[in-house]
């Protein structure tokens, strides 16, 4: 049974009531979730940095060497700390980042249950996809049925409102 109310998309699971996720409160959920890395990222980064730097310097290293291991050593902790921020909490019994939780969504699988953490990693790769083609991966948000993104589809997921426990079968966060 599903029916359009108030411009919102909803659908039932069983006993359950769900409503989709749109596009403009998974971009709200998306900038605070953007200031919540972008602050631990920074954090992280000037700790490794100074530690690499004063190696460096210590050593007498060559500079360009010291440039080339910070990128690399960037890159690599940008991508852990993205696998273990959105993935892990996503898949955790928030399913939900910081900022999903602040506006009131929470990730499911297409059956309204907790995703694995593999699957959540999955999903978070999927996202890199969905920005790497001009971002229309991010934008399919607001043309999809289910309110999907390319890296939903491909995850298997649904971002819906709500709070975990509210969808999905019983037993399920325990």
């Amino acid at each position: 049974m599903r029916s359009v109310m108030r411009c919102c998309v909803w659908f039932q699971r069983g006993d359950f009531l769900m409503e989709y996720a749109g596009f403009w409160i998974r971009v709200g959920a998306y900038i605070i979730d953007s200031i919540v890395v972008s602050i631990g990222a920074g954090l992280i980064g000037g700790i490794v940095g100074g530690v690499i730097g004063a190696g460096v310097a210590t050593t007498g290293g060559d500079i360009g060497a010291m440039e080339s291991s910070l990128n690399l050593t960037g890159g690599f902790i940008g991508l852990v700390i993205g696998i273990a921020y959105y993935a892990g909490l996503e898949s955790s019994s928030w399913q939900a980042t910081l900022g999903k939780k602040a506006v009131g969504i929470i990730v499911t699988d297409t059956n309204g249950n907790r995703i694995s953490f593999l699957n959540a990693i999955g999903r978070y790769f999927a996202k890199i996809l969905s920005a790497i083609i001009l971002l229309i991966g991010y934008i399919m948000v607001a043309f999809t049925e289910k309110k999907q993104g390319l890296h939903d589809m491909l995850a298997s997921t649904l971002v819906v409102k709500g709070q975990p426990g509210d969808h999905g079968a019983a037993g399920v966060f325990d």
